[in-house]
C-alpha cells in the first residue's frame, strides 16, 4: 500500500470566542455550522469529523477552557483539506472569523498524519497542538505553510 493510502491528513483546529455562542453577534456564526458540516461532509476526500450528541462539536470540551471550540477532522490528503477550506460557504465563515474569535498569537491550528481509518481523540489533538506551540512545524505537527510527507512522523 502506498503512503498516501496508508495515510490520512488530521487536522485540529480551535477559536477562542468573543461572545457566548447562543449570543446574537455569533448568530451568523451559529446558523452556518450545519451547511458547512454537511458541506464538509460532502465534499472530495473528506473522511471524519468530530460531533458530540449535539451535531457539532461547539460543546466538546478543549483545553479545559469553556471560551475554546474544536474543529477536528480527518481528510484523504492536504489538496482535499485546502479545496474545502478555500471555497463556498466555508470560506465565506472564514472571512468573517475576526468577527467572533479572539485574535490569538500561538497556533491554533495543527495538522498531522494518521494511519488510515485512525480517528483521533480531542487529548491527541492537544497535544499535537502544544507540540507545534513548542517546537514549530515538524513532522508530529506541521501547518499548511509548512508541511511533512506521509509516514515521515515515527511517534
Amino acid at each position: 500500500m502506498s503512503d498516501e493510502l496508508a495515510y490520512q491528513l488530521a487536522q485540529v483546529n480551535i477559536s477562542r470566542l468573543k461572545f457566548p455562542l447562543d449570543s446574537p453577534e455569533l448568530k451568523d456564526f451559529v446558523d452556518g455550522l450545519d451547511p458547512v458540516n454537511a458541506a464538509a461532509e460532502a465534499a472530495d476526500g473528506f473522511v471524519w469529523r468530530l460531533r458530540s450528541e449535539s451535531g457539532d462539536a461547539t460543546d466538546v470540551p478543549v483545553f479545559g477552557d469553556d471560551w475554546l471550540i474544536i474543529n477536528l477532522t480527518v481528510w484523504r490528503d492536504i489538496d482535499a483539506l485546502t479545496a474545502f477550506m478555500y471555497r463556498g460557504r466555508h470560506r465565506e465563515l472564514l472571512g468573517r472569523r475576526n468577527e467572533w474569535f479572539e485574535r490569538v498569537k500561538e497556533a491554533m491550528t495543527a495538522l498531522w498524519w494518521v494511519e488510515a481509518g485512525h480517528r483521533p481523540t480531542v487529548e491527541e489533538a492537544e497535544k499535537r497542538l502544544l507540540h507545534l506551540r513548542e517546537h514549530g512545524p515538524t513532522a508530529h505537527a506541521f501547518t499548511l505553510r509548512t508541511t511533512f510527507p506521509p509516514g515521515t512522523d515515527l511517534g
